[in-house]
């Protein structure tokens, strides 16, 4: 069985009387209108989202091995969003409005249903915009993407079709075909929930992307140099507006 969005959340993420084109808008989260006048980060995050076996963990840690920039999983966000002081020196160095504009960020998320307030996922949210305000970061999952404003983000998804998934995992993880099967289906459906619960987004939207590619196709090095070009040109364009606006 594919993994299904679960029940009612249909239903939060397209309030009923809702203009079609707005209920797409705000499920996808994605509106320029949304980012916040004034203070902005000025320097790139990469968020690379990924199916179960697309070897997104492998592409992600070669993307900031290339650019040399620093690398954030799952295990490390969650140590981060525990640790609090661990946060705050995220912070050190960066200028006060950055502290200002991230909480404003966050309670615009929250009012426009594109963050659940739970504290796991508030702190978890803290985190993910220090990490955002210095930039130069690379960060796998956790619905990063969906958090940091679109203009310095780079929003990445990796997949690949479901039997080569499978393969790779029972490779992987030393399984049967059949329990690396279950493997990959209840994974991607706790990702799915993960997301959708916290977050109002199905991941498996592809417009709400930079890029989608496929690693089966392209394999791990072409699928990070891919990203790592797509970056610098998004980083480049990023200073090439800052310059703009002060010299306006």
């Amino acid at each position: 069985m594919n993994p299904t969005q679960p029940q009612g959340a249909s239903d939060w993420l397209f309030p009923p009387g809702s203009d079609f084109v707005e209920q797409i808008r705000a499920a996808q989260g994605r509106l320029l209108s949304a980012e916040e006048p004034g203070y902005r980060p000025g320097q790139l995050t990469v968020c690379l989202s990924r199916e179960t076996g697309s070897r997104g963990g492998t592409i992600a840690r070669r993307v900031a091995q290339l650019l040399d920039w620093d690398y954030y999983d799952q295990e490390k966000l969650e140590y981060l969003a525990q640790e609090a002081h661990l946060e705050q020196e995220l912070w050190l160095g960066l200028p006060a409005e950055a502290r200002q504009w991230a909480e404003q960020h966050l309670q615009q998320l929250v009012a426009q249903r594109r963050l659940s307030d739970h504290p796991s996922i508030q702190r978890l949210a803290h985190a993910l915009l220090a990490i955002g305000c210095r930039g130069r970061a690379v960060i796998l999952g956790r619905g990063a993407g969906y958090v940091l404003p679109v203009a310095s983000t780079l929003l990445v998804r990796v997949v690949a079709p479901m039997g080569d998934r499978i393969r790779y995992m029972s490779e992987f993880l030393r399984l049967t075909e059949e329990q690396a099967r279950d493997y990959v289906y209840k994974t991607d459906r706790q990702r799915l929930e993960f997301v959708l619960t916290h977050f109002g987004i199905d991941p498996n939207e592809v417009h709400q992307y930079d890029l989608v590619l496929n690693s089966s196709l392209l394999g791990v090095e072409a699928c990070a140099q891919v990203i790592v070009t797509a970056a610098r040109y998004k980083q480049a364009t990023l200073e090439q507006e800052e310059e703009s606006e002060a010299e306006a």
